[in-house]
């Protein structure tokens, strides 16, 4: 393994995917144009060069169904500041001004919807065809010793949060956004609202005390309340209407029970940290909700929703809120409308019950992410994917799922890599690279993490993976050592030149390039107990593909029953010496991915 890591160390970044279209380009003088789709023959592997392909030599956006996509998620609050003048949020809305500390990783740092319009052409370069935006409504600024800076606190369903911009400012990032051919996606919520509704049994007569900062309110279950058990609710003077639209100030449209463990019932009826979780089974509310995000979808035309929290809300709720919402914004006009949500589970089977009986269009695979862990972190075998891709048929298109390999939740990969104190830095750069590589082809969606192309690692979930991509004032950050650079966070981090940057710019590009990849049903060929090699085939009239990879730290071999001959069209982390596919012997040095093409 060492001496396999120098090897490739030693040799600069190698792409394969696209000599022959450069050489077309150079001689005839021609570029493609926003709307013409790039599908060419591939070269040698080794003949390489690097053309990178983003939107704009796509179909357009309103055009493009969502296996087409390559998503960058994103904080607007972390990314990089167009307006200083609303760091502080508005002086005139109280509840929503202030939390401004960039020194603070808890609070706001002072990025903004135009800062990020400003660095659209940074995103463009990357590939990337689609940007999910955390929420951006008008949040609570300040609970106790936290910010709302991520965005899930929402007070007011119907304006930007001061601090990220106007309503204008939204539209103009997505009317910039569109002339580049990238979609906008909203991060919604429709479990709960700002902690504003208070219980006098646990935060005083007046409602001052706050869930997430003291002590848990104990869950009263349901059958406690049938037996007349209940918590007696309280809002604090002047804060009786600070939520819009004001049916949501009322406390009869929410549970009302408590702080919810995630466990049983209570994952449905319980305050998620605190914040008021709305009765959803009310058709009150499930028409206040519908109608909300109707209205959103009217005024701003987004390309589609992440939702929030799903496996917190009943599923009755998603039985009605999804096809409502479908129908709307095909009566606005907008194409390919799509939603996605989050179920935090690893479980096809729990993940899948929100696509069937849910009527949700995909949701983030957890599943996906599962499998990553356990076998480049872990370390078990390839038998890890087998089991997942044979649950593939639970969903209703396995391809629309949405791969990630870490979050703002969980942590970045790498940081959960590093914490694992089992590997080198350069171990650790290379699982990390082979697990962008495998969430881009393998069934399913990307989505990039915002600043992972950047070299962050972070040193927890949640506000420890958060960092700035602008210059940060959080010294935690700024100890950090990030991957393949001598930046660090104290830096602004926007370096297309960066190996992580052209690496996922590689990455798209070859995702881009060749249909079969993002829309072919999959097929296992190979893999088992023993080893971590796994062998997959995506056919359909546009060819066939394997897409081979080794997360084990030795080099694998396997026969294979292969009709055709194969060419190299990517490899990972490419060695130019190496035949990896010799008379349907297939051997993969450590750590690689590799997608061949047949002739």
């Amino acid at each position: 393994m060492k001496q396999w890591l120098e090897q490739f160390f030693k040799q600069r970044s190698l792409f394969t995917a696209a000599v022959m279209t450069t050489a077309l380009l150079s001689v005839t003088g021609c570029k493609p144009q926003t709307g013409q789709s790039l599908q060419t023959e591939q070269p040698s592997p080794i003949q390489q060069t690097t053309l990178t392909i983003t939107a704009k030599q796509l179909k357009p956006y309103s055009q493009r169904p969502i296996e087409d996509e390559v998503f960058y998620f994103v904080l607007p609050d972390r990314f990089y500041n167009g307006n200083t003048a609303n760091d502080q949020g508005d002086i005139n809305i109280p509840i929503s001004y202030g939390g401004f500390e960039p020194s603070n990783p808890m609070a706001y740092h002072g990025g903004d919807l135009k800062g990020l319009t400003e660095k659209l052409d940074y995103i463009e370069q990357l590939g990337v065809t689609s940007i999910w935006l955390t929420p951006i409504l008008r949040n609570q600024a300040v609970q106790g010793d936290i910010s709302g800076y991520h965005g899930y606190w929402v007070l007011d369903f119907t304006e930007i949060d001061p601090h990220l911009g106007s309503n204008d400012d939204l539209k103009q990032l997505i009317a910039q956004a569109h002339q580049r051919n990238i979609k906008i996606f909203f991060d919604i919520i429709t479990n709960h609202t700002a902690d504003v509704v208070k219980y006098k049994e646990c935060h005083g007569e007046d409602g001052t005390g706050w869930s997430e900062s003291g002590e848990p309110c104990p869950y009263i279950s349901l059958a406690e309340m049938a037996e007349g058990k209940r918590y007696h609710t309280v809002i604090q003077k002047g804060n009786e209407n600070l939520k819009t639209p004001s049916w949501l100030n009322e406390p009869v449209h929410y549970h009302n029970q408590g702080d919810s463990t995630f466990e049983g019932e209570n994952s449905l009826n319980g305050d998620f940290f605190g914040l008021d979780d709305l009765n959803t089974e009310s058709p009150d509310v499930v028409t206040g909700m519908i109608a909300i995000y109707k209205n959103i979808i009217s005024e701003f035309k987004p390309d589609g929703f992440r939702i929030d929290t799903v496996k917190h809300v009943n599923i009755e709720f998603w039985q009605q809120f999804v096809p409502a919402l479908k129908a709307h914004a095909t009566e606005q006009g907008i194409e390919n409308f799509f939603m996605f949500g989050e179920v935090y589970s690893g479980d096809p089977k729990e993940l899948s019950k929100f696509t069937n009986q849910g009527k949700l269009p995909s949701v983030l695979d957890f599943g996906l992410q599962s499998a990553l862990y356990q076998t480049l972190i872990e370390e078990k075998s390839g038998s890890v994917f087998a089991n997942l891709f044979a649950q593939d048929t639970l969903y209703p298109d396995a391809n629309q799922l949405l791969n990630f390999t870490g979050n703002h939740d969980m942590g970045r990969f790498a940081y959960l890599l590093k914490r694992s104190n089992k590997f080198s830095q350069q171990e650790i750069i290379v699982r990390l690279k082979l697990a962008s590589a495998i969430s881009f082809f393998v069934r399913g969606v990307p989505v990039i993490y915002y600043g992972d192309e950047q070299g962050f690692v972070g040193t927890g979930d949640n506000h420890q993976a958060r960092q700035d991509m602008m210059s940060s004032k959080v010294n935690a950050y700024n100890r950090q050592t990030l991957l393949m650079t001598d930046a660090t966070t104290a830096d602004n981090n926007f370096d297309q030149a960066h190996p992580l940057f052209k690496y996922h710019a590689e990455l798209a590009s070859v995702y881009h390039q060749h249909p079969t990849l993002k829309r072919a049903q999959q097929k296992l060929l190979f893999t088992n107990s023993e080893s971590g090699l796994v062998v997959l085939e995506k056919s359909d009239k546009n060819g066939i593909y394997l897409i081979a990879f080794n997360t084990a730290n030795n080099q694998k071999t396997t026969e294979l029953a292969l009709d055709s001959s194969y060419q190299l069209i990517y490899q990972s982390t490419p060695l130019a010496s190496e035949n990896l596919l010799n008379n349907n012997t297939l051997t993969l040095p450590p750590l690689t991915l590799a997608i061949f093409k047949a002739k």
